[in-house]
């Protein structure tokens, strides 16, 4: 299934950017995790292989006061971790939702908690359906044209549709 954003909910074309190479892609999502405050949602899309669990990597570990091991939490279904922060320690949440086959099979995952309280990281978030909410960051990452490079696309929704205006410069070298 092709979740490729063509337009966010105003019709606006996503931001498209070439990464190179892995390190581009841990760039990226670094760039994205500096924006990232409680309540968000990131909706990691795109074919096996194509980066999304790189994204949660250096994504998580952008943040972190150490480094962590992030692995992929295919068979664990979610993997926690904490950013540090002034006002207390803020939940991140990544969720890995390749093995749901039913939307109602994420309900003990603790989502609803996840979404109001941390930042939540989902990858196969079409596994969701209704239950992916509205306010959110959708990443789809797709085989770039060499072995290594990666093509991003990223749709704002809710409050992220003004917060990606502002981000999207910095990600694309655009002044």
């Amino acid at each position: 299934m092709n979740n490729k954003p063509d337009m966010d909910d105003t019709g606006k074309t996503p931001i498209r950017v070439e990464l190179a190479d892995e390190a581009a892609t841990a760039a990226l999502a670094a760039k994205v995790s500096a924006r990232a405050q409680r309540g968000d949602v990131f909706a990691l899309s795109g074919p096996l292989g194509s980066g999304k669990t790189v994204f949660a990597r250096a994504f998580i570990n952008a943040r972190t006061r150490t480094p962590e091991e992030v692995p992929s939490p295919t068979f664990t279904l979610v993997q926690g971790y904490e950013f540090p922060n002034a006002e207390g320690a803020i939940p991140v949440y990544h969720f890995d939702l390749f093995r749901i086959e039913n939307a109602d099979e994420t309900a003990e995952l603790g989502m609803d908690d996840a979404f109001a309280e941390g930042i939540s990281l989902i990858e196969w978030p079409d596994r969701l359906g209704a239950r992916l909410p509205e306010d959110r960051l959708e990443v789809f990452l797709d085989q770039g044209p060499s072995p290594d490079s990666r093509l991003a696309s990223l749709a704002g929704h809710g409050s992220w549709k003004a917060r990606l205006e502002t981000l999207g410069p910095e990600v694309t070298g655009d002044d």
